[in-house]
């Protein structure tokens, strides 16, 4: 089965563009889009999409206050904010709304697609550069509920950029186990998208920079 995809901007070209694109692979569905934020909570609920690609600036609802709804009434719904302009405060507030990752309108059609994959299958993608940034902006807890050895385990593969499938083969668990652990990890951490779960991760010493998940 396809990973299957919602795609939300208010300019219709843009939608048809990303469709087009996104229909050469077969691994990609796109199952429905959207021209605002209130659109796109709707359909979330009703499609329960794998993962969206969110413009940040619409109108009725923009693209960080539709991140933070779904993010909480939909947790398996990972969200990838997509922007024409890299500008740090709105990359802070995307992660902070739960964005597992953000990227510019001008990214290659096969790093887009690359970047929906790693989503789909739970990877965190950070730079080490964007990593430093956003430890210095997004809130994490200083003393969160107690995370099991397991848990430990899970996020700190988590952190290194493993997806679910790969955690599942060296904690040797099953995929569904690793997402179970997952919500249990952001839910004790108080945290929506397992990048604020990676960057916890960093802050208290689990991964170092360099161990950290980044774009290839």
């Amino acid at each position: 089965m396809g990973i299957r995809l919602l795609i939300v901007d208010d300019h219709a070209v843009v939608r048809q563009g990303l469709r087009m694109f996104l229909a050469l692979d077969e691994k990609l569905e796109v199952v429905g889009e959207a021209a605002n934020g209130a659109e796109a909570v709707r359909l979330v609920r009703e499609l329960h999409p794998d993962v969206v690609l969110m413009d940040l600036l619409m109108p009725v609802m923009d693209g960080i206050a539709a991140t933070e709804i779904i993010r909480r009434e939909e947790p398996d719904t990972e969200v990838i904010a997509l922007t024409s302009v890299l500008e740090d405060r709105a990359v802070f507030r995307a992660i902070r709304a739960g964005a597992i990752g953000y990227l510019l309108k001008d990214t290659q059609a096969n790093d887009l697609c690359h970047a929906i994959k790693a989503a789909a299958a739970g990877q965190v993608q950070l730079s080490p550069q964007a990593a430093a940034r956003l430890m210095r902006e997004v809130q994490v807890p200083d003393s969160p509920e107690k995370l099991t050895v397991r848990e430990t385990e899970v996020l700190r593969l988590l952190a290194q950029g493993k997806s679910n499938k790969e955690i599942g083969s060296i904690l040797i668990i099953g995929e569904k186990t690793v997402k179970t652990h997952v919500s249990s990890i952001l839910s004790k951490l108080d945290v929506p998208s397992r990048t604020q779960a990676a960057l916890y991760a960093l802050r208290i010493g689990l991964v170092s920079g360099g161990d950290a998940g980044h774009f290839e």
